[in-house]
């Protein structure tokens, strides 16, 4: 396993279920949860005695630990950018640390596996450092992902590109709710919208969203800003998409009328399945849900306004 990248995910105790959930999301394989909180009591009720190990004794427990575990050809990057959104999101307090391999080696030693990707029937995405694919007659957007989520890889954007390569074109403005790496408001402006506005938690995913709309071409179409939600955007738009985590979107439902016009589509993706009953029913209370879509455990809601 000496390949392999571990990520540990330090939280307070009480958020080390929730935290758990969210890592299952990324890694659905290679997790396990250290949690030292009830330690006396459940070597009690498991082995009926009182003698601990003094080491772990003196484990913190007031904190929990998740651990993930990442093979060569996945992006730790990525991974850690997708969880940092999500805990913040949620408003779990957290610190990500990474072993077994230094950080400046995967930053860069996952992207001999990031090969050009075919996305839908329209797109494909390929990777800067690719210089030789075959497009296919395929509308090409490159993408440098940087240590912002979004390559293209997860089933969350896929899902979500595939209903931006049917709607996207001209005369439409793209709204992207937690943006991330840019990849969807710079796929909705190479397939034609007029422009793309995104907003992100993170500073560093806007700065990337920049990168990626500049190696596009499409810069003086597209505008990011650092924000939580919709707090920093204004208008209406043909296109919304958020593809966040179940609990952002049911937060989105309370005002995302406002930011839609009578015909807008509204895309939503980042839902696990588990949860995927609990959010159309919020949704559908001010929305009308027209398509729904999974992939491997991912759900992805499109809706529009009520008639």
């Amino acid at each position: 396993m000496n390949d392999w990248t571990e990520i540990k995910i330090n939280v307070p105790n009480e958020y080390i279920d929730k935290a758990g959930d969210i890592a299952q999301m990324c890694v659905p394989y290679g997790i396990y949860i250290e949690d030292y909180s009830m330690l006396e009591q459940e070597v009690e009720e498991i082995a009926h005695i009182d003698l601990i190990d003094e080491e772990l004794l003196q484990k913190d427990r007031s904190k929990g630990v998740v651990h993930i575990y990442l093979s060569p050809e996945d992006n730790p990057a990525e991974a850690i950018a997708f969880l940092s959104e999500r805990y913040t999101s949620e408003g779990i307090p957290f610190d990500i640390e990474s072993a077994n391999c230094a950080e400046e080696d995967w930053l860069n030693n996952w992207k001999q596996y990031f090969n050009p990707i075919e996305v839908g029937e329209k797109l494909l995405i390929r990777p800067t450092w690719r210089d030789e694919y075959d497009p296919k007659g395929r509308a090409v957007l490159n993408l440098d992902p940087g240590i912002a989520f979004g390559t293209g890889a997860h089933e969350t954007t896929r899902l979500v590109l595939g209903v931006i390569e049917k709607v996207a074109g001209e005369g439409k403005n793209f709204l992207d709710v937690g943006c991330g790496s840019g990849i969807l408001s710079a796929a909705a402006l190479v397939l034609g919208c007029d422009s793309a506005f995104g907003v992100d938690i993170d500073e560093m995913a806007v700065k990337t969203s920049y990168e990626n709309a500049a190696l596009n071409g499409v810069s003086d179409r597209f505008t990011a800003v650092c924000g939580d939600l919709t707090d920093k955007v204004s208008g209406k738009y043909d296109i919304i998409a958020a593809n966040i985590v179940a609990d952002a979107i049911i937060a989105l439902t309370a005002d995302i009328e406002k930011f839609m016009k009578p015909e807008t589509v509204y895309i939503m993706s980042g839902i696990i399945d588990t949860r995927s009953e609990e959010v159309e029913q919020a949704v559908s209370r001010n929305l009308e849900i027209t398509d729904r879509f999974e992939d491997n455990g991912w759900v992805c809601l499109v809706a529009k306004l009520r008639a």
